[in-house]
């Protein structure tokens, strides 16, 4: 059943800018009376997928024109929405579910605005990774937020050692949030045991505000053997590193470290790389790879 926004709720008049509008990740009662105001009283909504936001401002029986603004125009849509703002418009921008501008399209155009004077409001509202970050039972003091991962396996395995290096030198425990898709969970979560150890803490979102919201909460071994068990997973996914790493995982070293403290004692590359490989239970073909990449870097 649609909601209709009264009267009343729109007869204050909106400034001309730029509004950044978060609307929900799934419940539709997340929705703010804010962000339903503004939506009802800009000239136009600047939106990801404008079938999915038509579905949402028809809910809340809301009939203000729509324009796509997604990844692969936002460059150039950004320049045609400048103008208009710069003449006085009034545009939200939102992004299919939460916050635009947090892995969503939305902060080029801001960034434009704030350079040519243009107001920039943001409207709160709905965020994944915070929600999940407060529920998930990690610190929630200091954080950073990464996005996603790579979807690669060896890309993915390198970011996440650059990630524990960075975490080993860096003064103050900060808990590491990423977007995960759930076809790639279980290869993220090996290589998370694979880097970060077995024992390290981990929570993993999903659904949320929705009706089969879930968190998992426990060390990277737990987590993927329950994924592991389950004939499928869905759902979009928050996935939460805890910031304090275990004496056994600040003794982790990379591939790369491995194979020249191998090659140091006189082993040949080959089998320096064949030995760390099997230490480490990649294949040889990973794994050289995985040294390329190392080697390309130095």
């Amino acid at each position: 059943m649609s909601e209709k926004v009264t009267p009343a709720a729109t007869s204050q008049p909106l400034a001309p800018g730029l509004y950044l509008v978060a609307t929900p990740i799934g419940n539709l009662e997340d929705m703010t009376l804010r962000g339903l105001r503004v939506l009802a009283s800009v000239d136009r909504v600047a939106c990801e997928d404008t079938r999915q936001t038509a579905k949402l401002l028809t809910h809340f029986g809301i009939s203000t024109p729509t324009v796509s603004y997604h990844d692969h125009n936002e460059l150039s849509r950004a320049t045609q929405l400048l103008e208009q703002l710069k003449q006085g418009a009034r545009i939200a921008v939102v992004s299919d579910a939460g916050t635009p501008g947090i892995a969503d399209p939305g902060a080029v155009l801001a960034a434009d605005c704030i350079a040519a004077g243009v107001p920039v409001i943001p409207i709160p509202g709905a965020n994944a990774a915070i929600n999940a970050l407060i529920a998930s039972g990690l610190s929630a003091e200091h954080f950073a937020f990464h996005g996603f991962l790579p979807a690669k396996e060896g890309q993915r395995r390198t970011e996440l050692e650059a990630l524990q290096q960075a975490m080993k030198a860096a003064s103050e425990a900060t808990t590491q949030i990423f977007y995960e898709a759930p076809h790639r969970i279980v290869g993220t979560l090996e290589d998370i045991v694979q880097v970060f150890g077995s024992e390290h803490p981990v929570a993993l979102a999903r659904e949320l505000t929705k009706l089969h919201e879930e968190f998992l909460r426990g060390t990277a071994a737990e987590l993927l053997a329950e994924l592991q068990q389950r004939p499928n997973v869905r759902g979009e996914m928050v996935l939460l590193l805890s910031g304090k790493l275990s004496a056994a995982s600040s003794a982790t070293r990379s591939l790369a470290e491995e194979v020249r403290t191998l090659m140091g004692t006189g082993l040949s590359e080959k089998d320096a790389l064949k030995q760390a490989a099997k230490a480490r239970g990649l294949g040889k073909s990973e794994a050289y790879r995985e040294w390329q990449r190392t080697q390309a870097r130095r």
